[in-house]
């Protein structure tokens, strides 16, 4: 029964989720530091809400409140959890993400527990504190909290595990294990009783235990809950325990959707209700004063029972959820009831009176399938527009959870009701094609879509968040007994006038947005040789059976390009109708994108090659290679052209440098990405994949610090976990970005060095007017000279002078001037130093080295070289100046400075240098240097004129 622990499994106090967490990435970068995604890193995910584990509802009523007690509803993300305020169902926090899926949440004052793995964490806005480990290293599933303890079921259902939670630290209390046949899988704590708890079993009976003395006090056998004993053969599940306002009574649902209210003190069944569409999922009491009892099925239906009547049923909402209900939850003394599904949705059910039908009031809902199509809307990049296999059109929002919503269809609740269907099944078909233009959003309907297998185009409106006024078919212009065919892609011009559509049959019609009537129709034609005898044709005829893959307009409405599956690219003119040019691939084409600005048309080819088409010249510019595992999926253009995103089958996201034609950066995802779409601005890259409900962003690296760009292998890839929902990951992201930023610098950057060659001449790189000012500086001097010296201004003192006499005079007149200049002792040191000039020319013999002292002259203005050069005024500096000329001709270095120099010096100061004759040998031994360089740089100018005008002539 009752197995004692051992004193040394205790449950740590300390956070050691944060300390693994670091260790881990620490070993990752030790290990993958060249296979880490250098263009995008895990940021954020969207659209998630709850999924299949029930939520936890906790009241908290204020002293002195008038708005009423406030509501917190935790939710599980997987393996995260939210928090969320129930007055406006805003996000409060969200939980660090854990190693393994979290099986249960609860609340204990501010404090948030959560199963996860056979770990019980405890977290504090939104941080972990502390977690508790089972010693017997089984999974645990549900959990229950009340006094000081915690109680937790293992998954087997074997064994309950008890805890000391009290503030002095956990420690680990006392493990029950159940008899053979009795499979625990799920706990109530009925109210006022004293360590007790009620546990339920997959073979349809429950037991109250005492926890303290761990001991089964009572067994409730099958035979009493059931209707008549020993009718099912087989033993019904229970799946859900309830505690109703009166002391002493549960309510118990089994998996058959058999419900029982059971006074457990008296061991007798109460009542007896029955909902049908699937097993019962969650039972909850209302608690205002009105005995109604709320159950919920597997199917998505909400039922309300009547307790006063002996259990009759008031309401039955069908498709109260699009997916299975998983909990309800009455608020504490309110009207209103709380739902969540495995649809991905939190609803608030309000009863405006007893007997009232329930009202839906407030929700939070997103995707409750995996999106299959995004698209960035706007240019703002805060919002995007998704597609679902769920049959709906959503608008997300990037910045606040709050602003999202799903794009109106009609009145589908009023006319399921009617015609006792579900929600889901009076949706349109799933979106297909997307298209928008924002330029008239205000004026008229500013988005296209089309649908799988609907000879249909749509047109809806985002700030009216509903479908818009026109729908047009493709059945009605067609002739009759010909093939409408279904709508494959859809395209909105830039000016959000027009809205095209293309057809699997070929057709390409064009309407106008604001009346819709129709305005053009392009005929794509028979199909080209080349085209026909392709793979992709697989027979076709000539003039039937060509589907329209992809639509694209130009920004000023000269072009309409449409892409064939028979691999052809036509060009028609906008305004006439008329086909203008017809470019065949080699491969079937499977969708199109062209972005406005550059004019770059990219082509997705059957082939996992993506093609780059210039417009303009309508050539092939590009072939981007996408591995050769997976075909690809869909691309993204950056926002200014250099990039091409693509992700394919093989779960590998790939982007393109489009000028260089290299592959960047490539990162495998644990999911195949369906739908990428890249922010406006640049900063996120939008993802949605095949198994997961949510919208993924990757922050854009590029946009927030340096990343080299260096081509990637297709062997060295990363494997990147997805983003979590926000929080302390976020954060931690946030410094990766620029904690990577060092390894991403390319090594292999080329310097230039200062000379290619010894055998080539180098210039000083500086302006030509540098030097020409320098061999001319007398003649602007006295260009420039000023005519008379400048005046000082005569300032007048604070108090004026006056002059003796009667009548009232200033004296400003009178100046006091020394004509005798006195030379103080910082004048004469100045006279005795030396210039740096001076400095560098005479270390130039010590150090053999005349980089520095060239770097410094071409430093100087050209005035100031001229200042230096006539302050050589000794045999000495005129013999090393020389020499330095001397030793620069021989390095073929800074030519042009030499000969600006050499000219300069030998005006300043020839007359010296010819009346000394130790100086004659160093004049003639540059005399012979220089006539020798000057020959030589002629015959190569000669030999480079000669080379270039044959060049010339023969191109």
């Amino acid at each position: 029964m009752a197995a004692p622990t051992e004193p040394d499994v205790l449950g740590d106090d300390r956070p050691r989720k944060k300390t693994r967490t670091s260790l881990k990435r620490k070993s990752t970068k030790s290990t993958q530091r060249t296979a880490e995604p250098r263009l995008f890193a895990p940021f954020r995910a969207l659209g998630l809400i709850t999924n299949h584990i029930p939520f936890y509802v906790q009241t908290r009523a204020h002293k002195g409140a008038t708005d009423g007690p406030r509501i917190h509803i935790l939710t599980c993300l997987g393996k995260s959890w939210a928090l969320w305020e129930g007055g406006k169902m805003t996000l409060l926090f969200v939980g660090q993400e854990v190693e393994d899926p979290i099986s249960c949440v609860a609340m204990d004052g501010d404090a948030v527990w959560c199963a996860s793995g056979m770990h019980a964490i405890k977290y504090l806005r939104g941080k972990e504190v502390f977690r508790v480990t089972n010693p017997l290293g089984s999974i645990l599933s549900s959990l229950i909290l009340f006094g000081s303890h915690l109680l937790a079921l293992t998954e087997d259902g074997t064994r309950m595990l008890i805890w000391d939670v009290s503030t002095d630290g956990p420690s680990f209390f006392a493990t029950i294990q159940f008899d053979i046949g009795f499979t625990a899988v799920q706990m109530l704590h009925p109210a006022t009783y004293l360590n007790k708890v009620l546990v339920a079993s997959r073979e349809g009976n429950m037991q109250l235990w005492n926890i303290r003395t761990q001991t089964c006090i009572h067994t409730i056998s099958t035979s009493k809950l059931l209707t008549v004993a020993g009718s099912n053969p087989h033993p019904t599940p229970i799946v859900t325990l309830s505690q109703s306002p009166a002391i002493d009574v549960v309510g118990v649902g089994f998996m058959s959707g058999e419900i029982y209210v059971y006074d457990i003190r008296a061991d007798e069944r109460l009542m007896r209700m029955y909902m049908e569409g699937g097993g019962v999922r969650a039972l909850s009491f209302r608690s205002d004063g009105f005995p109604v009892l709320a159950s919920v099925s597997s199917s998505g239906h909400l039922a309300l029972w009547d307790l006063n009547s002996g259990g009759r049923l008031l309401h039955l909402v069908r498709g109260a959820h699009d997916g299975g209900i998983t909990s309800a939850e009455w608020v504490p003394g309110q009207p209103v009831l709380i739902t969540s599904g495995e649809d991905n949705s939190i609803k608030q059910w309000l009863f405006d009176s007893p007997t009232a039908a329930p009202r839906l009031l407030k929700f939070r809902a997103g995707h409750h399938s995996p999106p299959h199509l995004i698209r960035y809307y706007g240019e703002d990049g805060k919002q995007l527009l998704t597609a679902s296999a769920d049959r709906s059109l959503r608008y997300t929002s990037v910045v606040r959870d709050s602003r999202s919503f799903e794009l109106s269809q009609g009145s589908l609740a009023r006319k399921a009701t009617t015609l006792s269907k579900s929600l889901s099944s009076l949706k349109f078909p799933p979106v297909a094609s997307i298209s928008f233009s924002t330029t008239r959003s205000k004026d008229w309907d500013d988005v296209l879509t089309a649908h799988v297998d609907e000879p249909l185009v749509r047109s809806w409106s985002v700030p009216n968040k509903r479908l818009g006024k026109h729908t047009w078919s493709y059945a009605e212009s067609s002739k009759r007994n010909a093939r409408s065919g279904s709508v494959k892609c859809v395209c909105v011009t830039a000016c959000g006038n027009f809205g095209i559509a293309g057809s699997s049959t070929g057709e390409i019609h064009m309407w106008n947005m604001q009346s819709g009537i129709k305005r053009k129709v392009f005929k794509i034609g028979p199909c080209p040789q080349t085209a026909s005898e392709s793979p992709g044709a697989k027979g076709e005829t000539k003039t039937s059976g060509r589907a329209i893959t992809g639509l694209a307009t130009d920004s000023l409405n000269r072009v309409v390009i449409a892409s064939t599956w028979d691999g052809t690219i036509n060009f028609f003119d906008f305004h006439t109708a008329n086909l203008q040019h017809t470019l065949t691939l080699s491969t079937p084409i499977s969708s199109i994108n062209l972005h406005h600005n550059s004019g770059l048309l990219a082509a997705i080819c059957d082939d996992m090659t993506v093609r780059v088409i210039d417009i303009e010249t309508r050539r092939v510019v590009r072939e981007l290679v996408c591995g050769s595992k997976g075909r690809v999926l869909d691309i993204a253009f950056s926002p200014d052209s250099r990039w091409i995103v693509t992700t394919s089958l093989d779960s590998i996201i790939r982007t393109f440098d489009i000028p260089t034609c290299r592959l960047i950066d490539a990162f495998r995802v644990p999911s195949v990405a369906t739908s990428i779409a890249f922010s406006p601005t640049g900063d996120f890259l939008a993802t949605a994949h095949v198994d997961s409900v949510g919208i993924f962003l990757w922050a854009n690296r590029a946009q927030f610090a340096e990343a080299g760009f260096r081509s990637v292998s297709e062997e060295d890839l990363a494997e990147v976990p997805m983003p979590s929902m926000q929080g302390e990951v976020e954060d931690e992201t946030l410094e990766a970005l620029t904690a990577l930023t060092v390894e991403d610098k390319p090594v292999d950057i080329f310097s230039t060095p200062p000379q290619l060659d010894g055998d080539l001449v180098t210039l000083t790189l500086l302006p030509r007017s540098r030097w020409q000012t320098l061999l001319n500086l007398e003649v602007i001097e006295q260009r420039n000279k000023p005519k008379e010296p400048p005046k000082k201004p005569e300032q007048a003192p604070f108090f004026l002078p006056t002059l003796p006499g009667v009548e009232h005079r200033f004296a400003i007149d009178q100046k006091q001037s020394d004509t005798n200049e006195k030379k103080t002792r910082l004048d004469k040191a100045m006279a005795k130093s030396k210039s740096v000039f001076q400095k560098k020319l005479a270390g130039l013999e010590k150090k053999g080295q005349q980089n520095d002292l060239f770097d410094y002259i071409k430093s100087l203005s050209p005035a100031a070289i001229d200042v230096e050069l006539r302050s050589l005024v000794t045999l000495h500096h005129h013999r090393q100046f020389l020499c330095a000329l001397k030793q620069r001709l021989l390095s073929h270095r800074d030519f042009e400075a030499v000969q600006t120099l050499q000219n300069v010096f030998l005006r300043l100061h020839g007359d010296v240098l010819v009346e000394n004759a130790e100086l004659q040998s160093e004049l003639e031994d540059l005399l012979e240097l220089q006539k020798k360089e000057s020959t030589r740089i002629l015959e190569l100018l000669s030999s480079s004129l000669g080379t270039l005008a044959f060049v010339r002539e023969t191109m």
